[in-house]
């Protein structure tokens, strides 16, 4: 008994000694103390003679304390041992290239490149080495060779990689896209790394060239693929004709089996304020699927476009499309959408709200799931809201809010909740909400909660009575009801009668994006560099700087000026929500490839 005590206690120390080598070795190297780290690598390299990490980390040590003709012997002596690891001839040719003599390393490189062609499965570790040491050609070589004396493997992504550090960017292509047809790895994965390489530009030489791979390859062998890559780059070039020229090509070889990609497509140039494309490819998609839900869809997509810049007459017309799709798809539960939608209508953009109240509740009494429930009374409550039906549109948010209390739906009702007690004046328990909902999972509305929750809390602070923020919800809420015209006049008394105090840069910002919605952009221009300039130090700021961008960006077509407000977010709002867009555009506008 005690002799099993006492060899399993040396086992024990023994294995805590090799983890405490182990550990010191790798610290030292790390650290570049390559003097103490050659001791416990020695070490380690007598206990464990096999383990390859330590012999090449031993040979590193020698290295970078010049004691090149200890690496050399002791390379050497492993070369020696029965059955060698290959990649020591690559280890001792780079010890000769580091003392310059070109020729003895080449000696022994080729010498590594010769096993392949003994045993071709050596190729991914003899590659390998060879791009630890950034002998790229060589790494080609070796992969290469494996492939074609064994088609069975399969080293194209590292081939790509290579290429890519080469800045051979066509042949990196072609290599991930060969990885794609042998369907070593999903076609996303691939892209991904090819969006490193691209940009929205299409006269960048990398979108160029990808573009005449893939124009090569379809024209060589006509596959789907092609054309899903070709209407990927186009899509990242913003150029959505293209991209749907080749989407209907795929929808035809498919028999149009599917619209999502096209469905998809027209979303995202609709997004992009391209609505004539957008137009084109839903009207493509009702003239060519058999789904009606999937026509209605794009129904309704058509007359948001339409109502971009609809106004009196046109108005009429398009409630008259709105009976018409009634009529054709009725009152059903596989219609909500278009009942929402024309509820919204009826109400935003009629200002005819009490039609709308009586279309959603009959709509309530069909037989509905929870969500479509709920999706049908958050409709409901916001036009309940516009109709200054406060407490009616609270308690139809709140039984979402109890009926869906983990779910986005549930926390968007709480926060409407918020929003129709802010309006109703009622700033105590819309904080109430506000609070719980700064941790919801959804990030818009965790942080629409923090800046409303700011605004009531700040302002309450400063003025008991309440007299400013009490003005500024009216304007809100004017806002929320279309009336821009008054908003922009509310908030403008409180510029007026409230200089100096906290909710002045609350009031520019609201104003300012009115006034875009106005298309007055010089206006809106003045109130964000107003906030900037005497509220730079504020909540707000970031808010200001971002918009600005935004408008040089798109509208007054201003790069330089653009760039600068998305560099004050980068350097100092790091934790600004709109830090990753910031960072993004800012990027763009510099020309980088953004992944």
């Amino acid at each position: 008994m005690r002799f099993i005590f006492f060899v399993i206690t040396y086992l024990a120390l023994s294995t805590f000694a090799f983890a405490q080598d182990d550990f010191l070795a790798k610290q030292y190297f790390a650290d570049g103390d390559f003097e103490r780290a050659v001791v416990f690598y020695e070490k380690l390299v007598e206990k464990n003679p096999r383990r390859t990490e330590y012999v090449q980390d031993l040979v590193a040590c020698y290295q970078q304390l010049e004691r090149y003709q200890e690496a050399e012997d002791f390379l050497n002596q492993r070369l020696k041992d029965r059955n060698p690891y290959p990649t020591l001839l690559i280890d001792l040719g780079y010890n000769y290239a580091l003392q310059e003599k070109e020729e003895m390393a080449q000696t022994y490189y080729d010498k590594a490149l010769d096993i392949i062609s003994k045993n071709p499965n050596y190729g991914y570790a003899i590659g390998l080495q060879f791009q630890k040491y950034s002998l790229l050609d060589m790494a080609i070589k070796a992969f290469q060779t494996s492939m074609k004396l064994n088609p069975a493997l399969n080293f194209n992504f590292q081939l790509a990689r290579i290429y890519g550090e080469q800045g051979n960017v066509e042949a990196m292509y072609n290599s991930y896209l060969n990885l794609v047809i042998d369907g070593k790895t999903s076609k996303s994965n691939i892209l991904r790394s090819i969006d490193d390489f691209i940009s929205e530009d299409a006269e960048n030489k990398n979108n160029i060239l990808l573009k005449k791979v893939l124009l090569e390859r379809a024209q060589k062998n006509p596959d789907i693929l092609w054309n899903e890559l070709l209407s990927w780059l186009f899509v990242q070039q913003k150029q959505y004709g293209s991209a749907f020229r080749q989407e209907k090509a795929i929808s035809k070889r498919m028999n149009g089996s599917s619209t999502t990609r096209l469905e998809n497509l027209g979303n995202d140039a609709l997004d992009n304020e391209e609505p004539e494309v957008a137009k084109d490819i839903y009207s493509y998609i009702i003239e060519n699927t058999s789904n009606k839900i999937t026509q209605l869809d794009a129904e309704l997509n058509l007359i948001d476009i339409e109502l971009l810049n609809a106004s009196g007459n046109q108005l009429d017309a398009i409630q008259k499309k709105y009976d018409a799709l009634v009529d054709e798809y009725g009152y059903k539960t596989q219609s909500l959408q278009l009942q929402v939608a024309y509820a919204n209508f009826l109400t935003f953009t009629k200002n005819n709200p009490a039609p709308a109240e009586k279309l959603l509740k009959n709509s309530l009494e069909l037989p509905l799931s929870d969500r479509g429930t709920a999706y049908l009374k958050l409709a409901l409550g916001d036009i309940l809201v516009y109709d200054k039906k406060f407490n009616e549109a609270l308690i139809y948010f709140s039984q979402i809010q109890q009926k869906l209390k983990n779910d986005v739906l549930g926390q968007d009702a709480r926060y409407k909740v918020a929003q129709t007690s802010f309006y109703k004046g009622d700033f105590d328990w819309a904080l109430t909400q506000l609070k719980v909902l700064r941790s919801s999972t959804s990030q818009l509305i965790a942080n629409d909660a923090m800046q409303l929750s700011l605004l009531i809390s700040d302002n309450s602070l400063e003025d008991s009575t309440q007299t400013a923020l009490k003005k500024y919800a009216r304007a809100d809420f004017l806002a929320y009801q279309n009336k821009t015209y008054e908003a922009i006049t509310a908030l403008g008394d409180i510029l007026e009668n409230h200089k100096g105090e906290k909710i002045e840069d609350e009031a520019l910002l609201k104003q300012a994006q009115l006034f875009e919605k106005q298309k007055k952009y010089e206006e809106a221009q003045l109130n964000y560099q107003k906030i900037i300039t005497f509220y730079g130090n504020g909540i707000l700021a970031d808010d200001a700087y971002y918009a600005l961008g935004e408008l040089y960006r798109k509208v007054l077509n201003d790069p330089q000026k653009a760039k600068e407000q998305y560099e004050k977010i980068i350097y100092n709002y790091q934790d600004s929500y709109y830090f990753p867009e910031a960072r993004k555009n800012f990027r763009i506008l510099r020309g980088d490839a953004i992944n």
